[in-house]
């Protein structure tokens, strides 16, 4: 059965713009007003037990992409690492990329980096920072963290190239009003830890308790679909795994059902 995605509406790049700065105002009210408790950086904490390392490659060769925008891109995930390493996320606190990192701009630093514009490929101050909510989202999974705010990519732009995890297990971000939050609703602290090398972005998380189960994220249901209007999308499901290490008691949760528009044709693609 085909699942129906509608063709992608385009509207005008003021529309855009004032409708960008119309949600960017309403989540900053919404911070004013909000009686959650948002973690804080707290760097003289160092929690020994790991519960996940992750890492992704900083330089992609993409098409139609240039290597300009990835390396300005490189100095942008610095700049937000820099203001979330060591983040400290207690029982009952919610951490939040946007309210920690703030709005990127020139005066901060930050550079022309890739952005994805309506599923076309356009550049953008402090561009390519999706990387860092994969990253996040990805390692959250193994986790107990909850999440409270994720936004999934809605467009697959580029054609798989060295993926090591299943399609749509990211977190798309854009200040401030696309988010990634992680709520703790146990009653043990996470530590997220951050670092960029000459090759990767690396992240870690760690608790103050030891690990005691096992997470793992998986696919189900992958496929390629012809829509009514001409375009291809793409579809899956994704599942966590968790398995008790004491007793070994097995739990199995959907995360999310994806459904994104391609834009390639993956008839074509290798």
């Amino acid at each position: 059965m085909i699942h129906q995605v509608d063709k992608p509406v385009h509207r005008s790049k003021l529309r855009r713009m004032l409708g960008k700065e119309f949600y960017i105002a309403k989540r900053r009210l919404a911070w004013l007003f909000s009686r959650t408790q948002f973690s804080k950086v707290d760097r003289s904490v160092n929690f020994s037990n790991v519960w996940i390392d992750h890492r992704s490659i900083l330089l992609r060769k993409l098409k139609d992409v240039d290597m300009h925008l990835q390396h300005n891109k490189i100095t942008n995930l610095k700049l937000a690492v820099a203001k979330l390493d060591g983040v400290v996320i207690k029982p009952g606190e919610t951490f939040s990329v946007w309210q920690l990192v703030g709005r990127p701009s020139k005066w901060k630093g930050y550079k022309e980096g890739m952005m994805i514009h309506n599923g076309k490929v356009g550049s953008g101050v402090g561009g390519g920072l999706c990387q860092l909510g994969n990253l996040l989202y990805w390692m959250a999974l193994h986790t107990d963290l909850t999440v409270k705010e994720r936004w999934r990519h809605s467009f697959d732009v580029f054609p798989d190239a060295g993926r090591t995890i299943p399609f749509a297990c990211g977190a798309t971000l854009s200040y401030n009003y696309i988010d990634l939050q992680l709520q703790n609703n146990t009653d043990h602290a996470f530590q997220i830890k951050l670092w960029v090398d000459d090759e990767y972005l690396n992240g870690r998380i760690t608790s103050d308790i030891p690990l005691y189960s096992k997470y793992e994220v998986f696919e189900t249901d992958h496929r390629f679909e012809l829509q009514w209007w001409g375009g291809y999308t793409r579809h899956n499901c994704i599942w966590k795994r968790v398995t008790n290490l004491s007793n070994g008691e097995e739990t199995r949760e959907l995360i999310a059902e994806n459904n994104a528009i391609m834009m390639y044709n993956p008839m074509l693609e290798r």
